[in-house]
C-alpha cells in the first residue's frame, strides 16, 4: 500500500495519521474453486443493493492462496469456479478477519445466485462493530522500532 504515516507518542498514548485508520494483520487467504478457473478476493467496503450481482459489492482486490495484509475486522469475499467453461461451478464464501489474523466464515453460497445470497450477510457484516486496539502497555520504543520497520515516519 506504500502509505507513509506520521506517528505522535504521547504519555503513552498513540495517533496514527493514515489515509486508513485501520491496523493490518497478516492472513492466508483461502482458495476455493478450481486453480485452473476463475478466481478472486476483495475486501468489501460497501454494497449497492440496487445490484444483485458480484457487482455489488465494492473494494479492493487482493490475491488468494496466499498471506496478504488486510485490515482487522474487515469482511473478506471469496470466488471461485471449478469445472468448464460452458458449467462452471461457483462457490462463495464471506469471512470475518479477526485482529489475531484468523479468519471466521460467515456464509457460502453456491451457484450462479452466490451474489445475492450473500448480499445481505455482507452487509450485516460491515455493519458489525469494528474491534478497537489498545497499545499502552507496549513500550515506546517497541512501537517505534516496529514502525520505522515497516517503512513508517516516526517522529515525536
Amino acid at each position: 500500500m506504500g502509505v507513509t504515516a506520521l506517528v505522535w507518542i504521547r504519555a503513552r498514548s498513540i495517533t496514527v495519521a493514515t489515509m486508513s485508520e485501520s491496523v493490518l494483520v497478516a492472513v492466508e487467504v483461502p482458495q476455493t474453486g478450481g486453480g485452473r478457473r476463475q478466481n478472486w478476493a476483495k475486501v468489501v467496503h460497501s454494497v449497492d443493493t440496487d445490484k444483485s450481482t458480484g457487482w455489488a459489492f465494492e473494494g479492493e482486490f487482493i490475491a488468494t492462496g496466499g498471506v496478504q495484509d488486510v485490515p482487522a475486522g474487515s469482511t473478506l469475499l471469496i470466488y471461485g469456479e471449478r469445472g468448464s467453461r460452458a458449467n462452471p461451478q461457483i462457490q462463495a464464501r464471506v469471512y470475518t478477519v479477526h485482529p489475531d489474523g484468523t479468519l471466521s466464515m460467515e456464509a457460502e453460497a453456491r451457484g450462479k445466485a452466490w451474489a445475492r445470497t450473500l448480499r445481505d450477510t455482507v452487509e450485516r457484516c460491515l455493519e458489525a462493530e469494528r474491534p478497537e486496539f489498545d497499545l499502552s502497555h507496549l513500550p515506546e520504543d517497541l512501537l517505534v522500532e516496529e514502525l520505522r520497520r515497516r517503512g513508517w515516519q516516526v517522529s515525536r
